[in-house]
């Protein structure tokens, strides 16, 4: 099992953040990334939105990074670290661009670069940022295969029905063959399609752990699945969220200061199919040096041992 980080402070949804948070800088983030870096964690992680309408604002926030930005940003602070999102919404910024800045980021980290997209669910920042809500799906699978086109072909061409492109050039490629490795966030079965036919890896959200091996299976069985592995990650954490950010109250979700307690939920996850999660935060946490604190023993107690 690989232990991941969220990032602190990069966004405020109410389920899953605590108040200390707020109070970070920018300094304060990169700090506690190259911190992670050094106690040898797998991966940082982050998600995106670019507006939130005011009555999403109290459950979901309004504090979120561009994840490409932020993330090549603490690439500078790292040397090791993998750097995801968690989720960037696919439909929502033009192919080109988005595998532009995917690329960038993979050249300059030396392929540190993983995209984990999701189709989005917040309809309201598809109207205004004028991008159909009811055609994401279909965006999302030809943004992904325009973007691989450009990411692999020397003469990268594309003829669909949102993206076209021919006769162009397209560098840096990213550093990692075939191509960054490309996850996708969710639980419908089109998700799971789109893992299938494209994907390196799977974040359920809503989907019931127990039910985790049932998918895994469904992906395997689709007539696109060329028998990659597929890793999987899930955070604890992500059960006290509901379908809108709502706080669900979840006993399972908080974190736990007991080394068996926590030793149970990560042999329990990797039954399921887990091969990536978050050590979640227990409650308490008061500021910088105890996140830091908790990171250490994390990495000293824990990590050696799964």
């Amino acid at each position: 099992m690989k232990l991941n980080v969220g990032v602190p402070n990069s966004m405020h949804v109410a389920a899953m953040t605590q108040p200390w948070e707020h109070d970070l800088s920018g300094g304060d983030v990169g700090e506690l990334a190259a911190a992670a870096d050094a106690l040898g964690f797998n991966k940082c992680m982050l998600g995106e939105h670019f507006v939130i309408p005011n009555e999403h604002v109290q459950l979901s926030g309004d504090h979120y990074f561009h994840v490409v930005v932020a993330l090549g940003y603490l690439g500078g602070r790292t040397k090791r670290l993998r750097l995801s999102s968690s989720v960037s919404i696919l439909p929502l910024q033009n192919p080109i661009v988005q595998a532009k800045a995917w690329s960038t980021m993979d050249w300059l980290t030396g392929g540190r670069a993983e995209a984990l997209f999701g189709v989005g669910w917040l309809k309201e920042e598809f109207d205004l940022l004028g991008v159909d809500f009811h055609k994401r799906g279909r965006m999302a699978d030809e943004y992904v295969a325009a973007m691989k086109e450009l990411w692999t072909s020397d003469t990268p061409e594309f003829d669909g029905e949102f993206v076209k492109f021919s006769n162009i050039g397209f560098a840096p490629k990213p550093v990692q063959k075939p191509g960054l490795p490309i996850w996708f966030g969710g639980d419908a079965a089109p998700v799971l399609q789109r893992v299938a036919k494209f994907g390196d890896g799977w974040s359920p959200f809503r989907t019931p752990p127990e039910k985790f091996p049932e998918c895994i299976d469904f992906i395997k069985s689709q007539p696109e699945y060329d028998g990659r592995k597929i890793e999987v990650f899930f955070a604890l954490e992500m059960l006290n969220v509901g379908a809108h950010h709502e706080v669900l109250d979840d006993p399972r979700a908080p974190g736990t200061r007991s080394l068996q307690t926590i030793f149970d939920q990560i042999g329990w996850l990797k039954e399921l199919g887990v091969t990536e999660t978050i050590v979640p935060l227990p409650p308490g946490i008061t500021g910088k040096q105890a996140y830091l604190d908790r990171l250490q023993w994390v990495a000293e107690e824990i990590m050696p041992k799964i």
